[in-house]
């Protein structure tokens, strides 16, 4: 598809397009907002909050919660409400005000062949939104599709919000909506089957007949497919539509588009297995719900799942079933479990759904049994001890090879060394020797090559521990033959352009206080955000081409210059090095933003309760600096 075509968007354009966009205007389409002073007030939509602290400055052209301490301008209000990328946003705020991204390192005929493929899109979706209309006319003139409704507890509201439809028994309904049936775009949108056997006419017929009608959304709001479900007990039960160049179930989630706002407000997702769940659940209380597509969790869904919550509740049957799927959520969820994101997985009782769960035992009842899910963690070492004996030498053997693919999985950081220890503890091994056996020989060899020398405390940088004492050693990163960079904010943005996994180990806050930074540091977060979203991690030798021609390229080659980071310095040590540093950064940060409150408080006196947290958190920082 056409956002796969590496495109690099020049500094100066971003320029002109915030210069163009009005952030009021932008933020004002998804939060109602009102004339406060020189600034507009509304309720923050990062957080669930009952009196106004978000405002939106037209003069600075930037938005900021006294409550949560979100911030940014245009493009990142875009990126955090609507899950949008880096280059999405941008290309969706272009389009809002007629602008033209430049593509300039694709080809002409990469270039031709993007511009055909985003008319084709916006025509597909035109196509499926009209249908979606005609389904919704069909469901108040169906009193068979209403009945079953009324009978699964939906109500006609929690309909409307949906948008549920029905698509009568027909085999050619649609005929009436679209003035050809004959289009290739209603087979193209997966609406029409076209069946063509050798020696026979074509045939066309409706693919959803007679099935209550769920319209799936992408983050714009903009409808890509639908899933039908039977009324009865009919096979196949639920239907899809089928790959096409708008939808592909991999990467979409049923109801996201709906529960973006409710996510922020209960701090979590809950992911089911049915169009029915998700509606249901919203409607019984928990609007943080979405789907899977009738296929397993992908990894493509947890990363996207991520850009709105950093914690994930999967739910699943308790049966074979439940659980093999499951061990599929468990490996796409893996490489995404940093040490400040939580997985958890949800086994309902075998007679139960949420939504029965719900309505026997209550509201309450079910999120009680939603925080008491099992840990990502948990269910990990469950996986890898399943059909192990562990009271013999071949059974801990066998689990010590069931749990290595899993735990390679996860990136490095405090969650990957204890799960190392804790199952290292299960098959009586010292956590030096399991991560000997599980290294490659030659990985074995330079790890025993670089520990150091020091009788009493022999380091490995796997397990932290000596091997003569077991007395903790924290790692000790370092720059080799270089002084640190002039300011934190080069020495930062260093470590990140050496490392850039390590910008997923970070936090919210870190996150807006780096990409709120004045140009150049500011747009070299910003970017290299957008190509962790985009493209993953990425070494520094494909990062500095992709600079080429932005406005941060100057900086970035600046601070590369010179010696490499010391060979010794993995993922976790330059973790710990860039957190000492962010540290005080945040310190500097929260003085600005103690600054802004008290200015506020003027006008608002609830400013003085954001400053005293602010406060509060400085301390915390300050204590964190000392101690490191």
């Amino acid at each position: 598809m056409s956002h796969n075509i590496p495109v690099a968007i020049p500094q100066t354009f971003i320029q002109e397009l915030l210069a163009r966009a009005d952030v009021v205007d932008i933020v004002g389409r998804y939060v109602q907002l009102k004339k406060g002073g020189a600034n507009f007030m509304g309720l923050c939509p990062f957080h669930g909050e009952k009196s106004p602290s978000f405002s939106v400055s037209p003069s600075k052209q930037f938005y900021h919660c006294f409550g949560c301490g979100k911030n940014g301008n245009a493009i990142s209000f875009l990126m955090d409400h609507a899950g949008m990328t880096f280059v999405e946003a941008v290309k969706d705020l272009a389009q809002q005000y007629g602008m033209q991204v430049p593509e300039d390192e694709a080809s002409p005929q990469d270039r031709a062949r993007a511009i055909e493929q985003r008319e084709k899109q916006a025509t597909l979706s035109d196509v499926l939104e009209k249908a979606g209309e005609a389904y919704k006319r069909q469901l108040k003139v169906s009193m068979k599709a209403v009945d079953y409704l009324k009978r699964r507890g939906l109500s006609g509201e929690i309909a409307r919000q949906f948008g549920l439809g029905y698509a009568p028994e027909g085999w050619r309904s649609l005929a009436s909506i679209f003035p050809s049936y004959d289009d290739p775009l209603l087979v193209e949108s997966g609406l029409v089957i076209l069946n063509s056997e050798e020696g026979e006419d074509e045939k066309r017929y409706d693919r959803f007949r007679d099935r209550i009608m769920f319209p799936i959304r992408n983050v714009k709001g903009e409808c890509i497919g639908f899933g039908g479900r039977v009324l009865g007990d009919e096979k196949p039960k639920y239907l899809n539509s089928p790959e096409t160049p708008v939808f592909s179930k991999g990467r979409e989630l049923y109801g996201l588009f709906e529960a973006r706002s409710s996510l922020r407000e209960m701090g979590y997702v809950l992911v089911t297995e049915g169009y029915m769940d998700v509606v249901a659940l919203a409607q019984l209380g928990f609007p943080n719900t979405v789907a899977t597509l009738g296929t397993a969790c992908t990894p493509e869904h947890v990363q996207k799942l991520f850009r709105f919550t950093d914690s994930v509740v999967f739910s699943f049957d308790g049966d074979s079933a439940g659980r093999r799927a499951a061990r599929k959520a468990l490996d796409g969820a893996l490489p995404y479990a940093t040490d400040v994101r939580s997985v958890k997985f949800l086994f309902l009782p075998a007679e139960h759904d949420p939504d029965s769960y719900i309505r026997e035992f209550g509201k309450d009842a079910f999120a009680r049994y939603v925080s008491d899910a099992t840990p990502l963690s948990r269910f990990l070492i469950e996986a890898a001890r399943e059909g192990c004996d562990l009271n013999s030498a071949e059974g801990r053997a066998h689990m010590a090879s069931n749990a290595k693919p899993l735990w390679m999985q996860l990136p490095d950081g405090a969650l990957k060394r204890q799960l190392l220890t804790e199952i290292a503890d299960l098959v009586q091994l010292a956590a030096r020797e399991l991560t000997e056996l599980w290294l490659p020989p030659a990985a074995a060899s330079s790890e025993k090559n670089d520990r150091h020398k020091n009788n009493s405390y022999s380091r490995n940088k796997y397990d932290g521990y000596s091997q003569k004492s077991r007395v903790f050693e924290p790692p000790r990163p370092r720059l080799s033959g270089r002084a640190p960079p002039a300011s934190r904010v080069d020495h930062a943005a260093r470590l990140i352009l050496g490392n850039l996994a390590v910008w997923d180990q970070l936090s919210g806050e870190d996150h807006e206080m780096l990409c709120a930074l004045r140009a150049p540091h500011g747009p070299l977060f910003t970017w290299l955000e957008s190509q962790l979203h985009e493209h993953g991690s990425q070494p520094w030798g494909a990062l500095r081409e992709g600079l080429r021609g932005n406005e941060a390229e100057e900086l970035a080659t600046k601070l590369m210059a010179g010696p490499e980071l010391h060979a010794d310095m993995d993922e976790s040590e330059t973790f710990k090095e860039l957190r000492q540093v962010l540290n005080r950064m945040l310190v500097e940060h929260i003085n600005a933003l103690q600054n802004e409150a008290i200015e506020a408080s003027k006008a608002d006196p609830a400013a003085l309760q954001r400053y005293r947290e602010l406060q509060t958190r400085k301390l915390e920082l300050e204590a964190l600096s000392r101690a490191g």
